[in-house]
């Protein structure tokens, strides 16, 4: 079965030189200049002149719009293009910590310590705590737990309240910006 939750968008392929078929183009030149509809022959003749490509930018436009270019330093400002749409998004990482109602003062501090690492790093972390057989009985016990961690992070943006989810004691905690 494919994964379709990381599906790139689909390849753009351009249509170059003789593989153009519109008999009409209205053409631009490699400097921006409209030169206006020509025959594709005549077109494909002022790019052979100049040492570079007719490239199809708009098909679907009455006439289609073609533009004489460098067709490789072309595909690299697009790639180009591509690369600085990505650079600003983000991708928020989730990091999860498991704490039990009886843990060691040590490991208490150790995990604290994670944690306001995970938050210095930009990352979010999500507080899990497990209730064990008789350790339901001891909600209040363990929500306190979960004040006292929380108030050990420092300055934090409480994402999601802790909440009972079953057996589970969960809260998602990110770094107030």
């Amino acid at each position: 079965m494919r994964n379709t939750y990381h599906r790139q968008p689909p390849r753009r392929y351009w249509i170059t030189n003789f593989r153009i078929t519109a008999p009409q183009l209205r053409v631009i030149d490699h400097e921006g200049k409209q030169i206006g509809v020509i025959a594709k022959d005549e077109a494909m003749r002022l790019a052979q002149e100049k040492e570079m490509d007719l490239v199809l930018i708009a098909e679907r436009a009455v006439p289609p719009v073609a533009k004489i270019i460098d067709f490789k330093k072309f595909l690299y400002q697009e790639e180009k293009k591509l690369k600085e749409a990505r650079k600003g998004i983000k991708k928020s990482v989730v990091k999860d910590v498991k704490i039990s109602l009886f843990i060691g003062p040590a490991d208490f501090e150790r995990l604290v310590n994670k944690s306001k690492e995970f938050l210095t790093h930009g990352s979010q972390v999500r507080i899990n705590l497990t209730l064990k057989g008789r350790e339901m009985g001891k909600k209040d016990m363990a929500f306190d737990l979960f004040k006292r961690y929380i108030g050990l992070l420092g300055e934090v943006n409480i994402s999601k309240e802790p909440r009972l989810e079953g057996r589970v004691i969960r809260a998602v905690v990110a770094r107030k910006k």
